[in-house]
């Protein structure tokens, strides 16, 4: 069988960026492949089975644009960057998931990408990552979609008020001011939508509401998109509860970090524990945004490649 070859021009890209340090991005490109790789100055030169060698082209075409356009590079955005195309990622560029403040807003990253599918295509999703990769704006994104195209009546987000322990009643004012510094993320992502007023409104009238878990029991939340944020900070019975609000025409998303649990027991976190309990139920997605879906400051990426890389994460995890 005759041999096909193939080169794709290298201009334009950081050589350091695409080869990681001590080549380790090319040889997880390489262990990727049957067919054979090598760098030159200029091009990557591919060689192979007709059928591998377009394999390679087209996934080493995305992995050079994605370093094209100044991304950051690891191991796990590689593995994201080989599978074919995510069709929502495709689309993040022209099809706008609504405007901000910085304008646009769409996918930046193929995890991101992966969140806003399970985000339409499921009645549940549970997203566990570090800071910085967009897991509340993201919903909040969605959540916002959903209500100004009339798919959903009502918006709720919520979030364990663990320093308040969730009573609240020890605090001093009424429950807005008790409850204020705990849900002030979830204000910004809907500020950051929607403007100052816009939301005002919408709180008052009783469109949107923000409000501690412990105000979800006994509710039943039928045509409404409903956000669990900090989830990581809930106990699984606190968990259960309000995934059993789900009632008709509603959407859940659940977020959340492990590996920043602040109760007194982390082991009991429900977020770390519900994922055997939901694994393979229907219409439920779990996804995972990793050290390559930090959009933030690029301190706050370093930052959590650095814990990665100490293993502090991987003990926390395995306090469960």
């Amino acid at each position: 069988m005759s041999e096909t070859r193939a080169s794709i021009p290298l201009s334009g890209v950081d050589l350091l960026s695409f080869l990681g340090p001590r080549d380790r991005h090319l040889r997880r490109l390489e262990d990727a492949f049957s067919g054979r790789l090598i760098i030159r100055a200029d091009a990557v030169h591919l060689s192979g089975e007709e059928a591998e060698v377009r394999r390679m082209e087209a996934a080493l075409s995305r992995v050079l644009d994605w370093v094209r356009r100044g991304r950051p590079l690891d191991t796990g955005s590689i593995d994201r960057l080989l599978e074919e195309p995510d069709p929502v990622l495709q689309r993040s560029a022209p099809v706008q998931l609504g405007s901000g403040r910085e304008g646009a807003i769409h996918a930046r990253t193929p995890g991101q990408a992966a969140y806003i599918e399970a985000m339409r295509t499921h009645e549940l999703v549970l997203a566990i990552g570090p800071a910085g990769t967009g897991k509340t704006f993201l919903a909040v994104v969605m959540a916002v979609r959903a209500l100004l195209r009339r798919e959903v009546d009502r918006v709720l987000l919520v979030r364990p008020a663990v320093e308040a322990g969730e009573q609240l009643g020890f605090l001093p004012g009424d429950l807005q001011e008790k409850v204020d510094p705990y849900l002030r993320p979830l204000y910004d992502a809907l500020t950051e939508m929607l403007g100052a007023s816009r939301v005002a409104r919408f709180l008052a009238n009783g469109t949107i509401e923000v409000a501690p878990l412990a105000y979800m029991r006994g509710r039943t939340l039928n045509s409404a998109f409903v956000i669990l944020d900090e989830g990581q900070n809930t106990t699984l019975t606190q968990m259960k509860m309000f995934l059993t609000r789900i009632g008709e025409g509603t959407r859940a998303i659940v977020t959340g970090d492990i590996t920043q649990i602040d109760l007194k027991d982390p082991s009991m976190s429900g977020l770390a524990r519900v994922r055997p309990v939901l694994a393979g139920v229907d219409g439920v997605a779990f996804v995972e945004l990793g050290e390559s879906d930090v959009v933030r400051h690029p301190l706050v990426r370093r930052i959590v490649a650095a814990f990665d890389q100490s293993g502090v994460a991987d003990q926390i995890r395995g306090r469960d």
